[in-house]
């Protein structure tokens, strides 16, 4: 437990037992943790200040610091790589996090929040397979497993990420009763919020084949290992298992986009749109707080963008 630790940042406790209070997951309040405990190496090994001695420019030589392959990890060991834009803001967010902590809790601070800048971040132009590649990708199960029951259950696993667009996390914590008989799906998401997703035709079809298979009790809809007196029953598949398991079907079928589970799941979306579907319907689907959210995560892909060129320009004939 984070109480029994002794820390250099003042409050350091009390602020993560405060995000704890405030429903953080343990991954978030683990990683928080982390970060943290990074800065808090960087006063005392790098720059040996007292954190009431800080000051702004303490703050561009923590970025620096951020940035290089000298710096220690948060279990004191040298780092291996350089972190990317993306890693270094939410090591600063978690700083900004804590410093307004402080503040709220009417703590002498040496920089407020604001003073501490995110990295501008390099825009990164995710990649989804043609149609194709991902309809080879969702029946490679029933081509590449052996075992009868496995086959059924990543079959129907991918069939529900497509057709759904849920995230991984939502897609291992499905419990039976989330599912209603008309295909609708009640989830809990990121962040406690509260939205349906639908089932195709096709996705309840290869779902309904993997239940009336399975032998056991389990409250979750897909589980490890098989049979009625599996101790796992109650367990949930791993995700490293299914991005395993997706790599590994990529890897068969020679498809040479990198594939993973927020692949289906920004395939979902992708596709929606292409095919007319209003963003803000997109929005509520995939379970984004805000529309600008889904602009970004639903590029317009290079085909989408040819046919409203074709379709739209002035002087297209």
């Amino acid at each position: 437990m984070a109480k029994t630790k002794k820390y250099t940042l003042p409050l350091l406790d009390e602020y993560l037992e405060n995000i704890q209070s405030n429903n953080y997951s343990p991954e978030t309040i683990y990683n928080y943790e982390r970060d943290l405990k990074t800065f808090e190496d960087f006063l005392l090994a790098d720059i040996k200040k007292d954190f009431l001695k800080l000051d702004k420019r303490d703050l561009i030589k923590y970025k620096a610091y951020l940035s290089s392959i000298d710096r220690l990890t948060a279990s004191h060991d040298l780092s291996e790589k350089k972190l990317s834009s993306y890693s270094i803001n939410r090591i600063l967010s978690a700083l900004r996090s804590y410093l307004k902590f402080l503040i709220d809790m009417d703590y002498r601070t040496p920089i407020t929040a604001d003073a501490v800048k995110l990295l501008k971040t390099e825009k990164k132009r995710s990649q989804v397979p043609e149609m194709l590649e991902l309809i080879k990708l969702i029946e490679a199960p029933e081509r590449f497993e052996t075992d009868p029951l496995i086959k059924l259950r990543n079959r129907a696993m991918l069939e529900t990420l497509f057709a759904t667009g849920m995230r991984i996390s939502e897609l291992l914590s499905l419990r039976r009763e989330q599912l209603d008989n008309t295909g609708r799906i009640y989830i809990m998401g990121k962040g406690k919020k509260q939205r349906f997703v639908y089932l195709t035709p096709r996705a309840t079809k290869h779902l309904k084949n993997y239940l009336a298979k399975r032998l056991d009790d389990s409250v979750f809809m897909f589980v490890p290992g098989r049979g009625r007196n599996n101790p796992q029953k109650n367990k949930k598949l791993s995700a490293n298992y299914l991005q395993y398991k997706i790599k590994r079907y990529r890897e068969l079928l020679f498809i040479n986009i990198p594939v993973s589970a927020h692949s289906l799941r920004h395939g979902f979306a992708t596709y929606l749109a292409e095919n007319g579907a209003n963003p803000a319907a997109i929005q509520i689907l995939l379970g984004h707080e805000s529309l600008d959210t889904t602009t970004r995560y639903v590029h317009a892909s290079d085909k989408y963008a040819e046919k409203v060129h074709i379709k739209f320009h002035p002087l297209k004939n």
